[in-house]
């Protein structure tokens, strides 16, 4: 079993190294999405033997080869979160199939984290490859269809309609597609708990983020509901049926 495992966390960790480029080239819009890594301080091309993930990054202590700039820590910590995902997926939702769609899910989660922490902008592409996974997981579980397209509506249709009323003021255009793709992949129920994780963690996370760093008060949403839909995800019956044992 621990070999299973490690085989998903080294699968985890080399889709990182993809999960990083997304990260870094979607919000640029141009068409360098597939163009070979390079070092963005002197511009060098970086050969696969430097792109293993964590190892090279060690290995160089943490610096190109040619120029010896410093490298973003980022690409070290996005593999790590990414393997590490991927490890809890499969050891809380068991091997399946479902267990590697919501790993998929998650690294798309994961882009959307850190492009609209920095942004305030979900890229489009995202949210399309999220609902892309919905359809999938409609498919293979079609007998609860209705579920599926009532999620894909529910909160989304609610984050619409306030988008409407307050002009794009209280909730992003990007944030009510990716309620609608999670929607459709994991159902009314888990994206309402989503929902309500989402909010409750960007109010506690933000005020203290806007006490203790002087943050400001503009929202970047993406991450908190990011969060909720994976809480959600993974743990959504659970939850569900503890606060319902609860009345």
């Amino acid at each position: 079993m621990i070999y299973t495992y490690i085989i998903i966390a080294m699968c985890g960790l080399i889709l990182g190294e993809f999960v990083n480029l997304l990260i870094d080239r979607l919000p640029e819009k141009d068409n360098k999405l597939f163009k070979r890594f390079h070092c963005t301080n002197c511009g060098s091309d970086i050969k696969w033997h430097d792109c293993v993930p964590l190892v090279s990054y060690l290995f160089l202590k943490g610096r190109c080869r040619h120029c010896e700039a410093k490298i973003s820590i980022q690409y070290p910590l996005i593999d790590l979160v990414n393997g590490a995902g991927y490890i809890l997926v499969f050891y809380v939702n068991g091997f399946n199939v479902l267990s590697a769609l919501y790993c998929l899910a998650f690294s798309i989660l994961l882009v959307i984290t850190v492009i609209d922490w920095r942004t305030y902008e979900i890229p489009p592409v995202l949210n399309v490859m999220l609902g892309i996974l919905g359809v999938i997981r409609m498919i293979l579980d079609f007998s609860n269809l209705l579920e599926y397209l009532i999620g894909f509506c529910v909160v989304s249709g609610f984050l619409l309609l306030l988008f409407i009323v307050t002009h794009g003021r209280g909730i992003g255009g990007g944030d009510v597609k990716l309620m609608a793709a999670a929607g459709l992949f994991i159902g009314w129920k888990n994206i309402i708990l989503a929902l309500a994780l989402g909010s409750i963690l960007g109010s506690i996370i933000h005020i203290v983020l806007m006490t203790t760093c002087k943050k400001d008060r503009m929202l970047a949403f993406g991450p908190y509901l990011s969060a909720g839909i994976v809480i959600a995800m993974l743990f959504g019956n659970q939850l569900i049926s503890w606060y319902i044992g609860l009345l």
